[in-house]
């Protein structure tokens, strides 16, 4: 890949320099999220009994090898999960795999193990929680009266609902043995410490990975309208649960602690300080970003199109960052290819219209978006065209949620592989000069 190795004014760059510099952004944001470091920044004090390690998302893994290798002189076991594929030997804490955005047996099987890990210890004993984005469905237990077979209808239904991160999570806390603070319960009267890493607009740490160790202040009333506003239909067995009152525990032991180590906040001052170095200013629109992802790069369009001509709310040469998770509410027909990182950078493609000096990278943290096996693409203004060239169009693709399809015609995927972390989505647009309003 090519790389900038001499201080060029962001007004001569290249198309190649270009794409360098918005991937060198995008590679700092990722890397201040490393996993590992985090942990070791943050560790409690030792405990003087066992210490048991439990942990679930793309970040465990990580994670777990840190805390593994800085207490040898600790009696030290536990179990984390981690998505099929990205599981590696953690020293003495056993890693499991499951699947993820759906849970499957591997998902069930890692929950069970991990209530059965906290059971029997003392007030002498630590647990230590290593929580990330991914939790939700790597780690699952469904609530008495529910099959597995319910629990994934029930993720069916909530990941094609339109419904945001937080308010799916509300539901799955009401349906598990598990999340919603039933973990932390479970391990009493043994201190428990967990180390998370943000993937939650907010940074709410009752909602990464549904908040197994985390008192949980929504009620069932909220549930249920959350069920009624998206028009959520849900499996007999999940309704016989919610019917039957299901109460997640309001408070929890007053020694154990949540820290947030890692969140998107950092992740784009890091963003931030990279485009600083490359001569850009920086401008970060939020952490939080939702809303239906198309819609979502339509905004960010017209946000890139004011400081392009205007030189408003920031002049030209500059770099818009932003982060959060939009949403793809997928209708009855069935989907193409993309996550939510492609859709917002093909709407924000058709609403730029091919306009000069204006590009765009958008990507998951984690490198995968969606279920693909890249983590987003690059938007530059001869995007449409040369998709057209090769027979593909554009506003076809975007109503088919084939997004994917597109970006991988073009040769403008962006591939990571598996990073390790979380801190949801990265987008940076970059506007290399600006017009004659703005001049």
């Amino acid at each position: 890949m090519t790389r900038l190795t001499a201080p060029i004014p962001p007004t001569d760059w290249t198309d190649a320099e270009i794409r360098a510099a918005l991937r060198d952004i995008f590679d700092a944001a990722v890397a201040s999220a490393e996993p590992g470091a985090a942990v070791l920044r943050h560790l409690p004090e030792k405990p003087k009994g066992r210490c048991v390690v439990v942990g679930a998302g793309k970040a465990a893994v990580a994670m777990a090898v840190a805390l593994d290798k800085a207490w040898p002189d600790v009696d030290l076991s536990g179990v984390v999960v981690t998505r099929h594929g990205q599981g590696a030997p953690a020293g003495r804490i056993e890693v499991l795999e499951a699947a993820h955005p759906r849970p499957d047996a591997g998902s069930e099987m890692a929950g069970r193990r991990m209530l059965a890990a906290v059971q029997g210890l003392t007030a002498d004993d630590l647990v230590v929680a290593l929580m990330s984005g991914g939790g939700s469905s790597l780690m699952v237990v469904p609530a008495d009266g529910m099959t597995l077979a319910d629990k994934q209808a029930v993720y069916n239904t909530l990941l094609h609902s339109g419904a945001n991160i937080v308010e799916m999570n509300a539901v799955r806390k009401h349906l598990s043995a598990i999340k919603g603070g039933r973990l932390a319960q479970a391990a009493h009267p043994a201190r428990v410490v967990t180390l998370a890493i943000s993937d939650i607009p907010g940074d709410d740490p009752a909602a990464i990975a549904s908040g197994p160790t985390v008192a949980d202040s929504g009620t069932l009333a909220e549930v249920r309208d959350i069920l009624a506003r998206y028009r959520m239909e849900l499996p007999a067995g999940a309704l016989a649960v919610l019917a039957g009152d299901p109460q997640t525990p309001k408070s929890l032991a007053a020694h154990n602690s949540v820290t947030v180590i890692a969140a998107p906040s950092l992740a784009l001052e890091a963003a931030a300080k990279a485009a600083t170095k490359l001569g850009l200013t920086p401008l970060i629109l939020g952490d939080a970003i939702e809303g239906e992802s198309r819609q979502a790069g339509i905004v960010m369009a017209g946000i890139a199109r004011s400081v392009h001509l205007n030189g408003l709310p920031v002049r030209a040469p500059a770099i818009l960052l932003s982060g959060g998770e939009t949403t793809v509410t997928i209708g009855p027909d069935k989907p193409g290819r993309g996550g939510r990182n492609t859709e917002f950078l093909l709407g924000f493609a058709i609403a730029m219209a091919g306009e000069a000096d204006v590009f765009a990278l958008a990507g998951d943290s984690d490198g995968i978006d969606g279920t693909e096996d890249a983590a987003g693409a690059i938007v530059t203004p001869d995007t449409l065209a040369r998709a057209r060239e090769k027979n593909l169009n554009p506003r076809a693709l975007l109503v088919a949620h084939d997004s994917y399809s597109l970006f991988a015609g073009i040769g403008d995927l962006v591939h990571t592989g598996p990073t390790g972390t979380n801190v949801n989505d990265i987008r940076a647009i970059l506007i290399t000069r600006g017009g004659l309003a703005a001049e």
